[in-house]
């Protein structure tokens, strides 16, 4: 992107001009000198869910680590996905205009308007207002399109048909269930009408709170990567359902730290249901019921814990002196005695 140019634009636009970013750093510093180009051709769909204003952005290529480049989200300011000949700048700047309080159009037409190379970009943007705006060059690969809705908007270059879009928008508009899971689905119908026709790779996921007082790194309910996999949305899905159920680990959690044991429970059998057989989760279950006083109830899981990975009859011996079981050396012969 531009460096001159890029700076007339946002004076003429009157966009950022007194606008720093955290830390006092301007945010025209942080543009590159080099012409930043990664072919990431691909197809992906922001969205903000119009209940609980979260944002979100989801990504799949046949090109590797496809996130670390396409997907940028802040809570309570925006999502975009910046791909085909991909300049990654479209990310962290548009993010910094719709934080500034300018639209996802007035940010993407800033940007577009500093930017060399139009022709060969496809971006995709959102704001907290869930306002759309999107970019397809004229050059980037057939097949090509994009397509934008209420609170969405979704993108793809090389694909083996011209259709996708259109798979990605009906999938999307008629899924149910939080915003992760219509993106999911979206990337799900986008493979199913045939997807990029070089195959499979990469997918990734990022979906944020619509808190603006979240800092930039924080407020983030999804964020998934699959480097390198054979079906990356197959396992990208497997890896939605772990995540689901270490958030009702953490609630559950939560419900304990305010002493809501049943609540908690309740909250720690749903993480069990959905992942069954983690081990991992089994146990703290059981820890947490102990400290609690539940010991009936966290003896079996301590059991089915042991059985399933030995050395946590190790490990929660040296609980007690972390604060997180009594130190009571009757209760802890009863729970390495579990069987």
């Amino acid at each position: 992107m531009n460096k001159t140019k890029l700076g007339v634009v946002l004076n003429a636009v009157t966009i950022l001009v007194s606008v720093l970013l955290p830390g006092g750093v301007s945010l025209s510093a942080l543009l590159p000198d080099a012409e930043p180009r990664r072919p990431v051709h691909t197809y992906s769909i922001v969205a903000r869910d119009e209940v609980t204003g979260e944002l979100g952005v989801a990504v799949q290529s046949h090109w590797f680590s496809v996130g670390s480049g396409v997907l940028w989200a802040e809570p309570g300011v925006g999502a975009v996905a910046t791909q085909s000949f991909t300049d990654p700048d479209y990310g962290p700047l548009g993010l910094a205009l719709m934080r500034a309080g300018k639209s996802a159009r007035a940010s993407l037409d800033a940007l577009l308007a500093a930017d060399d190379n139009t022709d060969v970009r496809q971006v995709g943007m959102v704001d907290a207002a869930g306002m759309t705006a999107t970019h397809t060059g004229e050059n980037a690969i057939r097949e090509h399109c994009d397509l934008s809705g209420d609170g969405y908007t979704v993108q793809a270059n090389l694909m083996w048909k011209p259709t996708v879009c259109t798979a990605m928008q009906r999938a999307y508009e008629s899924a149910e269930g939080d915003l992760a899971e219509r993106l999911m689905v979206a990337l799900e119908a986008a493979q199913e009408e045939g997807g990029d026709i070089r195959g499979k790779q990469s997918a990734a996921m990022l979906v944020v709170g619509g808190d603006a007082s979240q800092p930039s790194w924080g407020g983030r309910i999804v964020d998934l990567r699959v480097e390198d996999h054979a079906e990356p949305l197959v396992e990208m899905r497997r890896l939605l359902l772990v995540a689901r159920a270490y958030r009702l680990m953490n609630e559950g959690d939560g419900h304990m730290a305010s002493g809501d044991t049943e609540a908690a429970s309740a909250a720690y059998s749903a993480a069990a249901t959905l992942v069954p057989g983690n081990h991992e989760m089994i146990f703290w279950h059981a820890v947490t019921l102990a400290s609690g006083g539940r010991e009936a109830e966290a003896m079996p899981l301590f059991a089915e814990a042991f059985e399933l990975w030995p050395l946590w009859r190790e490990l929660v011996q040296r609980l007690p002196a972390a604060g997180l079981l009594p130190e009571d050396p009757e209760l802890m012969q009863r729970i390495v005695s579990s069987e």
